[in-house]
């Protein structure tokens, strides 16, 4: 339902999580644009703010009714003011927001985000609080409005949900089972995102590669990654998260062969220890998931393969936290996403005898934090020297304003700082070839100047974004305004 008001209404989305939640997010961005209200600027106390939650880990609850508390004072200000909960963690709670947090106006899963203007709309109407969460998908999300936070590089959906039955995850009983798209729904969203001047594409799934399980074709992925090889203009594709017990070598093969798909893998580990990876129901040994590593790199030698790590799951032993290092150090993985284990009610992981003390968790954590810094350093000292092109990003950056540098990704998506040549400064989305000059831990910097220069079609969409928005505006002041997002890579500086 479309907003009325003198003055069209604002918003924010305050974003957590995984990559798709971000997805998400755009997608609520469009539905509430596509209902006539506008993005708050920056600082500014938006009429109606949306949080898009996540379940993952213990702290996510503390984050979400902490932050709810923090608005409560300005709902009290503004009666009119309107405040949405929805995600993974208003799929878990449901109607137990709205009572630890009466302020609360919307709460809605993650099987329904399309329902979000009619739901604000039914509080405003009703004066009162409104909870809907529906227990399986009601329309696949990609068929809903979508306010893309880049003109550049796009998230694209293969499927939703998760077969798996991981004992630390509340995610499957949140999403749902999987549910894949059409090949063909793909490479037309695709393809259409290359019209508006896009040159990067993620592809996204809680297991990408098992996408095809839904309509009985378990090489789907590798012929979608071929697929999208074929699409002019299409200049670089990505992929996440790949399980490993799912992971074939046709998709290894797909990556190697088509030009488009860049090397560069993410696919979560959780533990080195075979004990554990049991106990997770991880269906995968340390010794199957190196097998996968040593083949990519066989493959793609100039591959970088980066992780998830949980440190401290129930049982887990000194023996077994060592087998983890292990894994990792044979690994050498780029980087490592690391995570402390935390309870999560109404997993099997909860009730599991053996729940190590924080102390412990801690101080295995810190270990393993120093020893893949120590290894993500010494790989990215490998590429000092060498010669990358790099999609120019808006925001990578928080230090460029101060070291009068630019930042972009390289085609294995390490971040790289750079100068830009003389006369001659680059959009976000235009491609820059650089040298690198110096590494540290988390990023590659190339102090230059850049050698070349390529304008692109996403370079020009970019700046036709930033003109429109200097005319006309997505908040009051004529700016556009920003959605807080969990990713640092996709926030603004």
């Amino acid at each position: 339902m479309s907003v009325t008001e003198e003055r069209a209404r604002t918003y924010e989305v305050r974003t957590y999580g995984c990559q798709m939640n971000v997805h998400d997010s755009e997608r609520l961005s469009g539905l509430l644009e596509d209902a006539g209200y506008v993005r708050a600027d920056d600082g500014e106390t938006a009429d109606v703010v949306v949080f898009n939650t996540c379940a993952v880990r213990e702290n996510a609850d503390n984050r979400l009714y902490g932050n709810l508390g923090h608005l409560r004072p300005a709902k009290v200000r503004n009666p009119g003011m309107q405040i949405a909960v929805g995600g993974c963690l208003a799929q878990k709670d449901q109607g137990e927001i709205v009572r630890r947090a009466p302020w609360v106006d919307v709460v809605f899963g993650t099987h329904n985000i399309g329902s979000l203007p009619m739901l604000l709309e039914r509080a405003r109407v009703a004066d009162e609080a409104q909870v809907e969460i529906k227990e399986s998908l009601e329309v696949f999300p990609s068929t809903l409005p979508t306010k893309r936070e880049s003109p550049y590089a796009a998230w694209v959906s293969i499927s939703v949900g998760c077969n798996n039955t991981c004992t630390f995850c509340i995610v499957p009983a949140l999403r749902g089972k999987e549910k894949d798209r059409r090949p063909g729904d793909i490479l037309g969203e695709v393809r259409s995102l290359v019209d508006l001047g896009v040159l990067e594409v993620t592809l996204l799934g809680q297991n990408v590669n098992t996408y095809g399980v839904e309509f009985g074709d378990r090489l789907a992925f590798g012929k979608l990654l071929r697929a999208c090889g074929d699409i002019e203009g299409l200049e670089r594709v990505r992929f996440t998260s790949p399980h490993p017990a799912a992971f074939t070598d046709d998709v290894i093969a797909a990556m190697a062969e088509t030009p488009n798909v860049m090397h560069q893998l993410h696919m979560p580990l959780q533990s080195g220890s075979d004990r554990v990876l049991k106990a997770m129901r991880r269906s995968y040994r340390a010794e199957r998931y190196l097998g996968i590593i040593e083949r990519v790199r066989a493959a793609m030698p100039d591959a970088a393969i980066s992780t998830d790590i949980i440190v401290g799951f129930p049982g887990e032993t000194e023996e077994d936290f060592q087998g983890t290092l292990e894994v990792v150090r044979r690994s050498r993985f780029a980087n490592a996403f690391t995570f402390q284990y935390s309870i999560r009610p109404g997993t099997p992981a909860a009730t599991m005898d053996g729940q190590v003390p924080k102390e412990v968790v801690q101080e295995r954590y810190e270990r393993l934090v120093a020893l893949q810094e120590d290894i993500s350093w010494s790989e990215n000292k490998a590429q000092v020297g060498r010669t990358l092109e790099v999609l120019v990003a808006e925001g990578e950056g928080r230090k460029d304003d101060a070291t009068r540098r630019m930042s972009g990704r390289a085609p294995d998506n390490r971040l790289v700082h750079f100068v830009p040549a003389e006369g001659a400064v680059p959009r976000p989305g235009d491609m820059v070839t650089v040298q690198v000059t110096y590494a540290a831990p988390h990023h590659l910097v190339a102090d230059g100047p850049a050698l070349a220069l390529r304008r692109t079609r996403a370079g020009d969409a970019w700046e036709a974004r930033e003109s429109a928005a200097c005319g006309t505006g997505g908040g009051s002041s004529g700016k556009p305004g920003a959605v807080s997002l969990g990713m640092p890579a996709l926030r603004r500086s």
